[in-house]
């Protein structure tokens, strides 16, 4: 049998733009949606983005009756808002403040892999959202900053526990970008900025680098065996 091209054979495989090889694929097709890549994962966090937007709008055309809700330290019917909390928000201008590191540390995150991101998201809710039911000041609670903190404790504290050369540079240009929302993990005077949530979130984002990121003990350097020392010459008797 003969081949299109001339050759004795089957045709080849042809992939992604026509290239011979790579089964599976027809020419032309585009390849498949990947949420790790560059644009998948800004596409990915602009989605979660709009998702807030929506819930920001449904909540502020129902008069803000979705903030009950929210979270309220040490009363059972707050502990909802541990997961519900990263959903609602103040007003317009408090999500708005929120969006774009919301965003850009999400995206730098999910960089990593989506189970990464899925796993770190979990324990910095749960745990930081349970921290700061214990102990922020009685009242309503909302916003994803403590998500976001969060996000960024685990950025750090991955650098810092793995030591991966990679890692550093990434925490080191998110230091870059972001440092300054470290100031909101400290006491402020305005009472509608709940820095417990903050630290707290942060916290958790420092446990789960900790956790999924153990630093390695080095291994004891073997000590090596002296060599022996040579013999003393015995002096000779004099008679």
């Amino acid at each position: 049998m003969t081949s299109p091209s001339g050759r004795d054979g089957p045709p080849a495989k042809r992939g992604k733009a026509g290239a011979p090889g790579a089964p599976g694929t027809e020419p032309g097709t585009e390849p498949p949606f990947d949420p790790t890549s560059w644009g998948g994962a800004l596409v990915v966090m602009l989605a979660v983005a709009g998702v807030l937007w929506i819930v920001q709008i449904a909540n502020a055309t129902q008069h803000y009756s979705f903030d009950r809700f929210g979270l309220r330290p040490r009363r059972v019917d707050g502990l909802w808002g541990v997961l519900t909390e990263p959903f609602l928000h103040a007003g317009y201008g408090h999500l708005f403040s929120n969006t774009v590191p919301l965003v850009l540390i999400g995206w730098v995150l999910l960089l990593s892999g989506v189970r990464s991101w899925l796993i770190v998201t979990a324990l910095v809710v749960v745990i930081g959202g349970l921290a700061t039911w214990l102990v922020a000041p009685s009242g309503l609670i909302v916003g994803a900053s403590g998500m976001i903190f969060g996000w960024l404790g685990y950025l750090l504290a991955r650098a810092y526990f793995s030591r991966k050369l990679k890692w550093i540079v990434v925490a080191v240009l998110v230091l870059f970008f972001f440092g300054t929302l470290l100031t909101n993990l400290v006491p402020s005077f305005d009472s509608n900025v709940s820095w417990p949530a903050h630290l707290c979130g942060f916290g958790a984002g420092v446990v789960a680098g900790a956790v999924l990121h153990p630093r390695r003990a080095k291994p004891p350097n073997p000590k090596r065996p002296k060599p022996p020392e040579p013999p003393t010459p015995e002096a000779p008797a004099v008679s």
